[in-house]
């Protein structure tokens, strides 16, 4: 672009001087002095390398070349005013609209209450959401495809990332009501557990990632099979494929109605976990993204927000 042309402020002057017929008028316009105007005009000039305007004791008139030069800054200037406009109005929308990218567990049985409570408080804001397993949550907000992300899972030190705890978990082992596990009353070991054809969910979601953590020391995981979601683990479990390790929460229904039963394990088998919310540390976070991790945040004990940096 030519130099010249960038001075958006110095073709205003240009199109008010033409409209006005003189410097003065022009000047007085914008609230600037007749010398300052004329000055801007003589330096537009000299970067166009074109003459502009006549200057005589009747006023200011555009030469032949400066009549050309203000059509096309007419409609230079038309665009920039809506080019200006477009700005506003996508500013507008990112700050009503909240991209958030959550873990399974997170997305079914965490997350709606939290953007409900988020609508309720501003009701104009969208949220966008997008449920895949932790390790793919991690790397949509690395790249900056979602401003909020919540994961599941150990604690994987990202040095692009700020988190914070928002809630803690726990896996529950589950049984059909016809497998053996259903009446056993003394805990599942670790090495039991450990031997077992498990249900259990795939590589990479946080589920399995406590799962594998905590049979580690046991021998890890013999799965029987590897599915995609909660719904299923629990529906393979329902069929009696085999034990199911899933999230309380994702259970809790089956477990009521006694479509499922909870197998007692030995507490030296650690199965808690916690949630985190995480974003780039690089952009921090955006005020409707705030919001939603203060409602989903642990308060103390005096009922408050606990503060949240970056």
């Amino acid at each position: 672009m030519h130099q010249g042309v960038a001075d958006l402020g110095a073709l205003e002057l240009l199109v008010a001087v033409a409209d006005l017929g003189s410097l003065g008028r022009a000047a007085r316009r914008y609230q600037l002095t007749q010398p300052a105007v004329s000055m801007r005009m003589t330096t537009l000039e000299q970067r166009l390398g074109v003459r502009l305007l006549v200057r005589d004791p009747s006023g200011t008139r555009l030469t032949p070349e400066g009549q050309q030069v203000v059509a096309a800054a007419r409609e230079l200037l038309a665009s920039a005013e809506r080019l200006g406009a477009l700005a506003d109005r996508l500013r507008a929308e990112a700050t009503r609209h909240l991209r958030v990218a959550a873990s399974f567990t997170v997305a079914e049985h965490l997350l709606p209450l939290w953007a409900q409570a988020l609508r309720q408080g501003s009701p104009e804001s969208m949220l966008s959401l997008d449920v895949l397993n932790s390790s793919r949550v991690l790397t949509e907000v690395v790249a900056g495809h979602v401003d909020l992300g919540f994961v599941e899972g150990t604690d994987r030190h990202l040095p692009q990332l700020a988190s914070r705890p928002v809630a803690s978990d726990r896996l529950v082992v589950v049984v059909a009501p016809s497998h053996p596990w259903a009446r056993r009353r003394v805990p599942v070991s670790g090495p039991e557990l450990a031997e077992a054809p498990l249900v259990v969910r795939e590589p990479g979601s946080g589920t399995r990632e406590v799962l594998d953590e905590a049979l580690r020391p046991y021998g890890g995981v013999r799965p029987r099979m590897e599915l995609g979601s909660s719904s299923a683990v629990v529906a393979a479990t329902r069929r009696g494929e085999g034990p199911g390790v899933l999230s309380a929460l994702a259970v809790a229904d089956e477990l009521a109605a006694g479509d499922l039963v909870e197998v007692p394990v030995d507490p030296a088998v650690d199965l808690t976990r916690r949630i985190r919310a995480v974003w780039l540390r690089s952009t921090g976070l955006a005020p409707l993204a705030r919001r939603l991790l203060a409602l989903a945040a642990p308060k103390d004990d005096s009922g408050r927000v606990q503060a949240i940096h970056g």
